[in-house]
């Protein structure tokens, strides 16, 4: 993974960002991890629907399984 200062990267952002590798870029501030940026393999179109059949909802989704009295 690479390495560079927040002053370096505000500089060169948009290139950066233009070659980023599947490894990421870590932002450092005083030589201390600040940030680590990695690219998004997939565009949220893809997202959507994505864990459809993968999941399965069991008893009332909009309930917390107290009952109350919102009168009292």
């Amino acid at each position: 993974m690479k390495t560079i200062a927040a002053a370096k990267f505000k500089e060169h952002c948009l290139s950066l960002l233009d070659d980023l590798t599947p490894d990421g870029l870590t932002v450092t501030k005083h030589g201390k991890p600040v940030a680590v940026i990695y690219p998004i393999h997939k565009r949220p179109a893809e997202l959507i629907g994505c864990m459809k059949g993968r999941m399965k909802i069991e008893g009332d989704i909009f309930s917390t399984g107290m009952k109350w009295d919102a009168e009292s």
